[in-house]
């Protein structure tokens, strides 16, 4: 027999029992579906991490103060040392390939405008370089100058959505306003950028990081360390080699600081390390939904396999008959063979399909956003195979194994 015939002799072997055919792949439509979609939703999820490192501005460097528990139940701390505000100066002005560096000190504070308040309100004390590096730009007036930083002169920068629940359709540009006890001018309103990061960027109000230094300081221990910082965040020149950029910021610092590179007092990372950590979490757990969606698969194969079984047995005359007309103990095999790999390739077609549209839905149905992977498809597809081919195999050879004339008895 050629493969023409025994395919066609396959698919009519099928066709004769469809629901039990069908009844029989749904194993294996489950666990190829399964893992499409588990591999969507977790590319989905990488994919918006990814995106909201990035949109955080771009070719980054994050260098933050490395932290040690100095006493039992105090958290961590700083180190003797760590970063300072003076430090970004320093990186802006020596090294090579740096188009701008920003720090920025938070506050939570009470904002008044007339008789309106807002409680809660994130006070973002930065620098002039903060919208060049956060990627942020200015819809109406302007962000503060470097005069004004170093004078800690009472100014202030609105987020879209602060300037509107303040003001309403008002200008807000020159007006004062009342942060905690402190009058600031409003000297500025940015544009849109919503929500990054964790981060609503629209909730925020920016000044000098002087002016919080001097005012929004929580406690007179906070005031006396005011000059440290925790994180500086350094925008790269995309002309520049990174690498040789956080070298020499690595050197600058451990030569401003008095420490050597074997025990530095700050960490500085990319926004490439960054992402690539949380990929490495989001594999973690990729791969464990694959090995459960892959137990479908395994089940679904044993599904086959029992069913092959099955038929074997009611068709052991027609086995008999078949090799007294000439079928080698091969043909027999490779029939049996082929129903079980079209019984998983037709669950795997099936499978394929619930697991894209199941991978739409779902990204449009619930807030998780999915990312259909080609090759997630090749591969549960291939799996679907192999389980056909692994799990049909011993039929198989039971039937190409029966005596002829046994087979012929056979009631």
């Amino acid at each position: 027999m050629n493969f023409l015939e025994i395919f066609k002799e396959s698919w009519r072997s099928l066709k004769a029992n469809k629901l039990r055919s069908l009844l029989t792949t749904l194993g294996v439509i489950i666990g190829v579906a399964a893992v499409i979609v588990m591999i969507a939703i977790s590319a989905g999820t990488e994919a918006t991490i990814a995106e909201s490192i990035y949109s955080l501005g771009s070719n980054l460097v994050f260098i933050s103060s490395s932290f040690s528990r100095v006493g039992p139940n105090q958290g961590p701390q700083p180190q003797q040392g760590g970063l300072v505000y003076d430090d970004v100066a320093a990186i802006r002005e020596k090294v090579k390939g740096v188009t701008g560096a920003t720090v920025d000190q938070q506050a939570s504070v009470t904002v008044r405008y007339n008789s309106t308040t807002l409680d809660g309100v994130t006070l973002i004390g930065t620098t002039p370089d903060y919208p060049t590096v956060r990627g942020l730009e200015v819809a109406s007036g302007r962000y503060f100058n470097e005069t004004e930083l170093e004078r800690a002169q009472k100014v202030a920068v609105l987020g879209k959505t602060i300037a509107q629940n303040l003001f309403g359709e008002s200008d807000p540009i020159g007006q004062s306003i009342m942060v905690n006890k402190t009058r600031l001018t409003v000297i500025g309103v940015m544009a849109e950028k919503g929500l990054v990061g964790g981060t609503d960027f629209d909730q925020l109000i920016y000044t000098p990081i002087k002016v919080v230094f001097q005012k929004f300081t929580p406690s007179q221990f906070a005031r006396f360390m005011g000059d440290r910082v925790r994180q500086i965040t350094v925008s790269v020149d995309p002309k520049a080699n990174l690498d040789d950029v956080v070298q020499q910021i690595n050197l600058l610092l451990a030569t401003r600081h008095g420490v050597t590179l074997d025990s530095p007092d700050f960490s500085i990372r990319t926004q490439a390390d960054i992402v690539k950590a949380r990929e490495e979490t989001t594999q973690t757990f990729r791969n464990l939904l694959i090995w459960v969606a892959s137990v479908s698969l395994i089940v679904g194969g044993i599904g086959i396999m029992n069913i092959m079984l099955v038929s074997v047995s009611e068709r052991t005359r027609e086995i008999g008959l078949r090799q007294a007309l000439g079928a080698t103990p091969w043909d027999i095999h490779l029939q049996f063979l082929t129903e079980a790999l079209m019984l998983s390739l037709v669950g795997g077609v099936i499978g394929m399909l619930a697991g894209i549209g199941g991978s739409f839905l779902f990204g449009k149905l619930s807030e998780m956003r999915t990312v259909i992977v080609p090759s997630a498809i090749g591969l549960a597809f291939g799996s679907a195979a192999l389980v056909g081919i692994f799990f049909g195999f011993l039929p198989a050879r039971r039937a190409a194994m029966l005596d002829p004339i046994v087979a012929l008895r056979h009631e």
